[in-house]
């Protein structure tokens, strides 16, 4: 299991902060600890259980060969969300998300192909022969370019899950993942639904150390699940092989046995006679 933050680390990040009592999700209920000058203060408990069982959905996915993408575009999550993804080397969205980046996920990658090429010409030296004025335009699109894509540019294929921090702010991100039946990891704040989430985290989105700490156990989470997924394949390849060889085995040994009994009687036979 990967280590989950304990209650006092929440605690001293800020995770129990909720929004004010009049901005609440009625659903955000059972997650609720009580309310303090007018603001709600989430129960660091519940925080902490759910937390370990996103946690150990994560290192699951990750080890059955699936990959996690990181999705904050929040000011208080822009930072994390790329540390912690490049961390645990998995993909991210930092910036913008892209409409149409599950749904139409053919298009968003000839976007990125078109990136890699501008790339791999700035590197080969094929931009010097073009004018001063030409290099700038082509190195301000890669600039833009690499923004916008630059944390999912080698991503070739659907993510297994999304981790999202505040659903509210990527709801185009949550309605695709939903469309797509893509499983969603998320940090919800007492304004946000927890049905609409596959597996909701209860604490504070706007906190940046809590945002970090969450990131943090998130991507621990994806280092372990690519251990398990390092140690755990060569262990059914062995089990598969015994087994293979001891029905191989078994086969020759009853195989060897059928002939036996089969010519015991032809050589008796001719004395007989």
């Amino acid at each position: 299991m990967p280590d989950t933050a304990t209650i006092k680390q929440l605690l001293e990040a800020g995770a129990h902060f909720g929004h004010q009592t009049g901005r609440w999700h009625p659903r955000m209920k059972n997650y609720i600890f009580t309310k303090r000058n007018g603001i709600h203060i989430i129960d660091l408990e519940k925080t902490a259980v759910m937390l370990a069982k996103a946690c150990k959905f994560v290192r699951d996915t990750v080890a059955q060969g699936d990959t996690i993408l990181f999705v904050g575009t929040k000011k208080q999550a822009q930072e994390s969300v790329e540390e912690e993804a490049k961390r645990c080397g998995m993909y991210f969205v930092n910036q913008r998300w892209l409409g149409g980046m599950l749904t139409n996920f053919a298009t968003i990658q000839s976007r990125v192909d078109q990136l890699v090429r501008l790339e791999d010409q700035q590197a080969r030296g094929e931009l010097a022969r073009l004018s001063k004025k030409e290099v700038g335009k082509i190195t301000e699109k890669i600039g833009h370019l690499n923004r916008q894509m630059g944390g999912f540019k080698e991503m070739t294929r659907l993510p297994g899950a999304l981790f999202i921090i505040d659903p509210i702010k990527e709801k185009i991100a949550l309605a695709e993942a939903k469309r797509m039946s893509i499983p969603v990891v998320a940090i919800v704040d007492t304004n946000c639904n927890p049905d609409e989430i596959d597996h909701p985290i209860p604490a504070n989105d706007d906190a940046i150390r809590a945002v970090k700490l969450i990131c943090q156990k998130i991507a621990d989470a994806v280092l372990e699940g690519k251990a398990g997924m390092a140690t755990i394949v060569p262990t059914e390849v062995i089990e598969s092989k015994a087994a293979g060889e001891a029905e191989a085995a078994a086969a020759g040994t009853a195989a060897a046995g059928a002939p036996a009994a089969q010519t015991e009687p032809l050589v008796f036979t001719p004395e007989e006679d």
